[in-house]
């Protein structure tokens, strides 16, 4: 996939934050594959990717000043959302700021799905709370929106095979990381292009939302008929109640901020809040998102 002639002469446009994880680490090797020097972002110098042509920074959202030197001189960032944490909004403000600061021109944003200030899910509104804060900022934005991923599901099946929540019979049009990361790099590339040529007209994608679902919306029902067939055991949903559901999860020992954000996982299905179908993903790269049932065949 050509996405750039060879920039290994220039000067970084490109920042990739969080390329040690299966996100960012996909979307900075795209982009090296696509010629595009990059300044990778991480916590953890020793564990980096080791790509040509791309420079390491330590550089925690929480560190203003390491973010800043990171980022300085760099046009068009890859913001993966921080690790869910109690601070999370905070530490991504702090990160804006220092972006904003380094002169980046133009973020674009990993988000969830119907982030909104109301939204059922805990963490949806933590990314409307930080889509608010990037529009702030005055750079320009492009957010992808990305349902659940697919890659999770056979994760919230317990020991016994039960697939519990208390999502009742709501729909969830989760997608295949593999293309929120292709989508990414599809959409870095085109303002990256667009940036390092000068015009005077505003980047493509600029001001714009993008859906990443997979191809169908899917009870939880479904899904572990999925997984039973695709694992070769059975796999069943279990409706709980909220009760149930935060007294099954209690065990763990989680904080309350974390068991609130579990629980409204599934509360989130049942409202309906996930359901949308987007063809997003087709409409920038061109290719369909995957299914449920390519994506399990594929990591098995």
């Amino acid at each position: 996939m050509a996405m750039h002639g060879s920039t290994t002469d220039r000067e970084p446009l490109i920042a990739v934050t969080g390329a040690t994880g299966a996100l960012g680490g996909r979307v900075s090797r795209l982009l090296n594959m696509a010629g595009w020097p990059q300044r990778l972002l991480v916590r953890d110098r020793s564990r980096a990717p080791r790509l040509p042509h791309s420079t390491v920074y330590e550089a925690p959202f929480g560190g203003g000043a390491e973010v800043q030197r990171a980022l300085r001189g760099v046009s068009v960032l890859f913001m993966v959302s921080a690790t869910e944490a109690e601070d999370r909004q905070r530490a991504q403000e702090d990160f804006v700021a220092a972006a904003a600061a380094a002169g980046v021109q133009h973020i674009v944003y990993t988000s969830f799905a119907g982030a909104d200030e109301s939204a059922t899910f805990e963490f949806a509104r933590t990314h409307a709370a930080a889509e608010a804060h990037i529009r702030d900022a005055g750079m320009a934005y492009t957010f992808l929106r990305d349902n659940f991923y697919q890659e999770v599901f056979p994760l919230w099946v317990g020991e016994d095979g039960a697939l519990r929540g208390p999502a009742g019979d709501g729909r969830v049009a989760a997608v295949a990381r593999n293309d929120v990361a292709r989508t990414a790099a599809r959409v870095l590339a085109d303002i990256g292009s667009h940036l390092g040529s000068g015009s005077g007209q505003e980047a493509p994608h600029a001001g714009r939302a993008y859906d990443m679902t997979g191809p169908r919306a899917l009870t939880l029902g479904e899904i572990a008929r999925i997984l039973s067939e695709a694992q070769g055991r059975e796999v069943r949903y279990v409706d709980e109640t909220l009760e149930e559901a935060y007294a099954s999860r209690a065990a763990s020992g989680a904080p309350q901020w974390q068991l609130d954000a579990w629980v409204s996982t599934y509360t989130a299905i049942a409202k309906g809040e996930l359901e949308h179908v987007s063809d997003d993903i087709k409409q920038l790269t061109g290719t369909p998102a995957a299914s449920l049932e390519r994506t399990l065949r594929e990591a098995l």
